[in-house]
């Protein structure tokens, strides 16, 4: 059984935090060097809601199996019936592997995310000014919202999937020919007004 994970990160001098190292052996077992103890996903995903950060890493080999780390506890939380993502949005995910406009999903995706988070702040604010009142209608509203803003820009970012792929086209367009197709402009004029879309959100959020 895994000890309970007491310190979320690394406490540095002058107050700096850095994400804790977690090692991953061969049995696949993860370490938690901070504190001396082996971990689970389940440990990593409650580190990550209190606020902690970490790195993991092959205990062998070195490799940082940061990333397939967190695509793991997404898969458990998942399959627990934690559902956050819809299924419209994974199959739409799934397509841009590989496709020309595949650069472009992470940072987008990344920002949406970040406008995400911005609303949440600001409904967590609403319970404190409203002492313990829940504003039930407000967060559904908003989760309806966002979920709709996710899915548009997933549309947004797939211009093939309106006008359809031509059958010439090349497998593997790199980013410098891709910055010189006019869809690209257009496809960036869009994520650009989507972006102005959710900050006119998140200050209207502020203003009620």
């Amino acid at each position: 059984m895994a000890a309970p994970m007491s310190n979320p990160t690394s406490e540095q001098p002058g107050g700096v935090r850095k994400p804790i190292v977690v090692k991953k052996y061969a049995n696949r077992r993860l370490y938690n060097t901070a504190t001396s103890s082996y971990v689970t996903l389940d440990d990593l995903a409650r580190m990550i809601k209190e606020g902690g950060d970490f790195v993991v890493y092959d205990a062998k080999t070195g490799e940082d199996l940061t990333r397939s780390v967190l695509t793991q506890i997404i898969v458990e939380q998942e399959q627990k019936g934690q559902n956050l993502l819809p299924i419209s949005f994974l199959r739409q995910l799934i397509s841009f592997y590989g496709d020309s406009m595949q650069f472009l999903v992470p940072g987008y995706l990344e920002q949406a995310m970040i406008a995400f988070a911005k609303n949440q702040e600001q409904m967590r604010n609403t319970l404190r000014a409203t002492f313990g009142i829940f504003p039930f209608g407000q967060f559904e509203e908003m989760g309806k919202q966002n979920i709709a803003l996710f899915e548009r820009a997933l549309q947004l970012l797939s211009p093939y999937a309106r006008e359809g792929k031509p059958a010439a086209a090349e497998p593997s367009a790199t980013a410098g020919e891709a910055a010189e197709d006019p869809r690209l402009k257009r496809l960036e004029a869009q994520i650009e007004a989507l972006r102005e879309q959710l900050e006119a959100l998140g200050r209207g959020r502020q203003q009620s």
